[in-house]
């Protein structure tokens, strides 16, 4: 049941008694519509607004024809886990779309997990799948997705100040979100998720009190919902995503350290857990693992150095493969990370460094010799290296910590991930998936292993592919889908793991329009007390 107040151009919706409400649905067979035909325009561009979910006061919405506002107030227990409640003002849609909007809570103060957001849903249900654009009370900003109907939400965080303007894009299977912080171009915010939604869908804005006896309210103003242009191939530009994510099973928090355009590979993690170590444009760099200022590390001129480094247990050496130029052959260096002399440790064929043994003694590489590569080891401190397999395509091996070589191997017939003695006995079978698995490695207390998934028959390890970190108990064997990015080469070639064995670092990357550049969100240390809940 829809009561409108007509008043001076804008109109209001509320929700009548429980009773009023039902026999409504009853005789109507779909939730109540703004205007059934949006006549003239007279709503603007929703066609209907549910409570989702349990809602203790109903949500209403109030249009004001003349500012083209939506002021949106309700309660809502959250919008979060495996059940929302929120109210949410829509419209049903097909195919590719875009909705922004600038958002703001007129009320200072107030809940810092309040939410006002952008969101694609793919039916009414509390629990079913969605993706949204949410700015919370605090400031704080994320792409929030849950993945399955039932499933845990998931999150990509930004601790930035309010956004002005956010929009959020749906392009195939590949979601999006774009920031404006003070009145500039939209811009890309690293934040992009693989999800798809079978036509049709929702799309529309919600507000949630995260209080389910309070509400909030958030005005909603120069929306804009459209059907985004097709992007030429020739047009689009590479941006890298570095993020850092909880591992454990309760969790799925993503946190966005950097945003770049162009192309930068995995990361390694200090023991402090305050300093993350990757590659861009052939150089190592270092930077805050919340984010900050770049620095480069000084390994010498004339070297190139790609996605396979990381640091000795001690944190007093990286070991990285590195060429005379960017596609040339690599070879193994080992340099200390206050900079200086590289010291070469493999001088024969081609080399891509994976792995230190847990003592710092022994590094375990991929070499290519005479057209087929192996998994080798070789004296940190230099010296004759050794081959550990002899047949199929062997590569990534990382040292567990129970001394075991893990590393992927298509033996089977497919690539799958495998594990060895140090001396390159007892290979053992780990994944028998209907994909092509790469890159393990091994947490520091030798509980779980991840690794990257390609799609069953994918060629190699190529970049741009529909990829999954996936991560094992290992105990038990049992593997479960960590995230699932745009990525491949450069995601996860590096051991990444925190040494708290809490978190992972890896890179995504989006292929977006050329002008969705602009400058880098200032990002700021996580404020612990205001997680994206």
């Amino acid at each position: 049941m829809v009561h409108r107040v007509h008043n001076r151009g804008s109109f209001t919706l509320r929700r009548a008694g429980s009773l009023l409400a039902s026999v409504a649905i009853l005789f109507c067979g779909h939730p109540r519509t703004i205007a059934a035909l949006n006549t003239a325009g007279a709503a603007g561009i929703f066609e209907g607004a549910s409570d989702i979910g349990e809602a203790v006061h109903p949500g209403t919405v109030h249009y004001d024809a003349a500012a083209k506002t939506y002021t949106v107030t309700a309660a809502g227990e959250n919008m979060w886990s495996t059940r929302d409640a929120f109210y949410f003002v829509w419209k049903r849609v097909s195919g590719d779309i875009e909705l922004t909007a600038d958002i703001a809570f007129p009320r200072e103060g107030g809940r810092p997990h309040r939410k006002a957001a952008l969101v694609l849903k793919q039916d009414l249900s509390a629990d079913g799948v969605y993706a949204d654009a949410a700015v919370h009370g605090s400031g704080m900003t994320a792409l929030q997705y849950r993945v399955a109907k039932g499933a845990t939400t998931q999150d990509i965080e930004l601790n930035i100040d309010l956004p002005r303007r956010v929009r959020i894009v749906k392009r195939g299977a590949e979601i999006t979100m774009f920031l404006s912080m003070h009145g500039e171009a939209l811009h890309q915010a690293g934040a992009t998720i693989r999800l798809r939604f079978d036509d049709p869908f929702y799309i529309g804005i919600g507000v949630c009190s995260h209080e389910k006896d309070v509400t909030e309210t958030a005005v909603f103003s120069n929306l804009e919902l459209k059907h985004p242009e097709p992007i030429a191939a020739n047009t689009t530009v590479l941006f890298s995503a570095l993020q850092t994510i909880q591992t454990e099973d309760n969790f799925r928090r993503s946190m966005m350290v950097r945003t770049i355009e162009g192309r930068i590979g995995s990361a390694n993690w200090t023991a402090d857990g305050q300093t993350l170590y990757f590659n861009q444009d052939g150089q190592i760099k270092k930077m805050a693992a919340l984010g900050g200022p770049l620095e480069s590390l000084n390994i010498g001129p004339h070297l190139w150095c790609d996605d396979n480094h990381g640091l000795s247990p001690d944190n007093q050496l990286l070991a990285a493969s590195c060429a005379e130029a960017e596609g040339k052959p690599s070879s193994i260096y080992v340099v200390s990370l206050v900079g200086g002399q590289l010291q070469r440790l493999t001088l024969e064929g081609s080399a891509e460094f994976h792995g230190w043994s847990a003592d710092g003694t022994t590094i375990a590489f991929t070499g290519t010799r005479d057209g087929h590569s192996d998994v080798y080891v070789i004296p940190a401190q230099g010296g004759e290296e050794k081959r550990l397999t002899a047949s199929a395509k062997n590569d990534g091996p990382d040292f567990g910590p129970d001394g075991y070589v893990y590393f992927n191997s298509d033996r089977s017939g497919s690539m799958q991930i495998w594990r060895m003695k140090a001396d390159g006995t007892m290979p053992e079978q780990l994944t028998r998936e209907d994909a092509e698995n790469w890159f393990p490695h091994v947490s520091p207390n030798g509980q779980q292993m991840v690794y990257l998934s390609y799609r069953k028959g994918a060629p190699g390890h190529s970049t741009n592919e529909n990829v999954a970190l996936q991560i094992m108990d290992l105990s038990s064997r049992r593997s479960r889908l960590l995230v699932s990015v745009l990525g491949g080469e450069g995601t996860l070639n590096a051991p990444s793991w925190s040494h708290d064995n809490h978190h992972l670092a890896f890179t995504g990357y989006e292929l977006l329009p050329a002008d969705s550049g602009g400058p880098e969100f200032p990002m700021v240390p996580p404020k612990p007390d205001v997680p994206a809940k």
